[in-house]
């Protein structure tokens, strides 16, 4: 090959080696952190992610970068289509079950309202367990909300993603077969150069030969027998195309081929050039860009589906210890086992006895029959005649020694339970009733931190066993024993039952409507002013028992991190004890035809606790102060 060509096909010696290629350089830059505010009203802190650049890199020198980037984005937005499908379902579920306790919820409300069912403390922890449940049921509504909200998001966040891997795969496309066009081009290019020069090549060999024939100049080679130059099959083809042709033609197709030559030589750098610059500019810049956009789709969905996986997971959780809160609320008593524990059936059955009777006597309601004979006492009946009452309580050792040992207690004649409080406190010459303050001592001695004191009941044998004692004797009791501090809901119990059995409630018939008036006023100043003339309203034994008995209940509430009865606990609990039944027709409203208990009783409840609640929580006010300036 003659020089001039070995020098133009070293000259355009190009590489297309991709390894060279590197991606543009992008400084590093630390982890931000934002702060994300969801539509629940909750926030958390995200950490957004830099773009690794290792990974470009790494990626930049695969042949099939693009290609594996592709494929993990259909993996992802079939990853996340999944999830948004399962939160849409989920959403689907929780609203069903928020929406069919609602409304199951509501319904028993309003039925059990209509309907002649039990009235008193069962009543209120009904009503109260029903809202517990609608509280339960909006939650999970609110929970479905947030689910449909999450599913459409990822959605959404598919459709995106799929649709910017589309528009990246085509402009990846679209490079490819540029840089492919280029390649092809300048191969076609090159092929045409090859054969110019090859062809130029049999020109010189064949003019080489034709001289040596014209000048007889015939050279031997060793070991050739024939004594000719061996000059290959493309001067023999070369000798036969110029044969009988003169050197003026040789010459003229010589210049025809050296032009021929330099133009495909011009066409082969310009096509060489166009690649080098296409490969420069596709490795370089081109295939970075497509694959940083790429690998952020990626990015984009996996971060997407993890911050809502994990604002799954925290509201998922939050839903959870909401509804054990709201089952069962942390230091206070105002949970659903409380509610129900509540339930006072022994004063329930007392109050709707009270006020059957009262409706009975009145002609409200109609006389119990038995096969058509009214039912009336007459006879031993008027003259205080009570037949003797049988005996259910269980015969064991234990209940006999307990009878043994009570009846060996003597009997004094001073009752103390179910006796009128002004006759109390003159037969015994006291300021306040004995029994009051023999109880609360030992309670505020060996209670005041205990648990549920008050709310929680004690046993029913004995605290009837307490009292037949304090009815005996009542000097005689030591409420200091093991006997009765170990259970310090026992005294509790006696000391309740005690104001529960006084022939008029502490607070009076003739007062209970004024106390409940008072209670219902919404000001809070107004209120404690209209509720402390009334307390000044009280005879002088009714006021002198509530000063001591408020400023007991005011001690223990003083405690309720310890025995975690609050004001409003103990409001709740001694409401009903305090207030009593009101005496008669109260305030022109009287009985229901079914015997339950009046129309204004089951209503004032929550006005009692209100009264009792502002009492305590302003006692210093009501009590103390006024018996320091006296």
């Amino acid at each position: 090959m003659p020089d001039d060509v070995r020098g133009a096909l070293a000259a355009w010696e190009y590489s297309d080696s991709p390894s060279s290629a590197n991606p543009s350089n992008t400084s590093q830059q630390p982890p931000r952190l934002s702060t994300d505010t969801w539509k629940d009203g909750s926030t958390a802190t995200v950490v957004e992610p830099t773009f690794d650049e290792a990974v470009l890199r790494a990626l930049c020198e695969l042949d099939c970068g693009v290609p594996l980037l592709l494929d993990r984005i259909k993996q992802n937005m079939v990853s996340c289509r999944e999830a948004s499908v399962f939160f849409k379902k989920r959403a689907l579920l929780e609203d069903e079950y928020g929406r069919a306790m609602q409304k199951v919820s509501k319904t028993s409300s309003e039925v059990y309202s209509m309907n002649d069912g039990k009235a008193g403390s069962f009543v209120a922890a009904w009503q109260k367990s029903m809202k517990i449940h609608e509280s339960i049921a909006e939650s999970r509504i609110r929970f479905a909300q947030r689910l449909n909200e999450m599913s459409e998001e990822l959605a959404q966040l598919a459709k995106e993603v799929d649709k910017n891997r589309k528009q990246t795969k085509d402009l990846a496309s679209r490079y490819e077969r540029s840089l492919l066009d280029a390649e092809q081009s300048m191969e076609k290019a090159k092929n045409r150069f090859d054969m110019t020069g090859e062809e130029l090549e049999r020109i010189l060999v064949a003019k080489e030969g034709e001289s040596i024939k014209d000048t007889g100049l015939q050279h031997t080679v060793k070991g050739n027998p024939s004594g000719k130059r061996a000059i290959g099959k493309a001067v023999a083809k070369g000798g036969l195309l110029l044969k009988g042709k003169n050197p003026a033609n040789i010459q003229r197709q010589e210049d025809d081929v050296r032009a021929r030559m330099s133009t495909a030589s011009d066409t082969f750098r310009k096509a060489v050039l166009d690649t080098q610059a296409m490969r420069q500019e596709y490795f370089n810049f081109q295939l970075p860009r497509i694959l940083r956009a790429l690998k952020e789709c990626s990015d984009e969905i996996d971060l997407g589906m993890q911050y809502h996986f994990t604002r799954y997971a925290f509201l998922y959780e939050s839903i959870i210890l909401g509804e054990g809160s709201t089952l069962s609320p942390v230091g206070t008593e105002e949970g659903l086992k409380a509610t129900m524990d509540s339930i006072d059936n022994r004063g329930d059955f007392k109050t709707y006895m009270q006020n059957y009777t009262v409706a009975f006597n009145s002609g409200s309601v109609g006389a119990g029959t038995i096969s058509g004979r009214i039912l009336r006492r007459e006879g031993p009946w008027e003259e205080g005649f009570l037949p003797p009452l049988p005996s259910h309580m269980p015969q064991s050792s234990s209940h006999s020694s307990a009878s043994a040992s009570t009846s060996q207690i003597p009997d004094k004649g001073r009752p103390t339970f179910g006796v009128d409080l002004t006759e109390q406190m003159a037969r015994d010459n006291v300021e306040i009733p004995l029994v009051l303050t023999k109880c609360c001592e030992a309670i505020e001695r060996w209670g005041l931190r205990s648990q549920g004191i008050y709310r929680i009941s004690g046993t029913v044998l004995k605290v009837a066993k307490l009292k037949e004692r304090l009815d005996r004797d009542i000097d005689a009791v030591d409420l200091d024993s093991e006997e009765w501090t170990s259970d310090i809901n026992n005294i509790a119990g006696v000391t309740k039952l005690w104001l529960r059995e006084l022939p008029e409630p502490l607070l009076t018939h003739q007062l209970h409507n004024g106390f409940v008036d008072a209670a219902k006023i919404d000001n809070d100043r107004l209120r404690q002013i209209r509720l402390h003339e009334r307390v000044n309203e009280l005879p002088d034994p009714n006021y002198a028992t509530l000063k001591y008995l408020m400023g007991h209940l005011y001690r223990i509430s003083r405690e309720e991190e310890s025995n975690q009865m609050s004001i409003s606990n103990l409001s709740i609990v001694f409401g009903p004890t305090l207030f009593g039944v009101p005496n008669g027709q109260t305030n022109g409203v009287g009985a229901s035809s079914s015997g339950n208990m009046p129309a204004s009783g089951m209503s004032d409840t929550t006005f009692q606790n209100r009264a009792i609640e502002t009492i305590l929580e302003h006692y210093t006010d009501i009590f103390v102060d006024e018996s320091e300036a006296s």
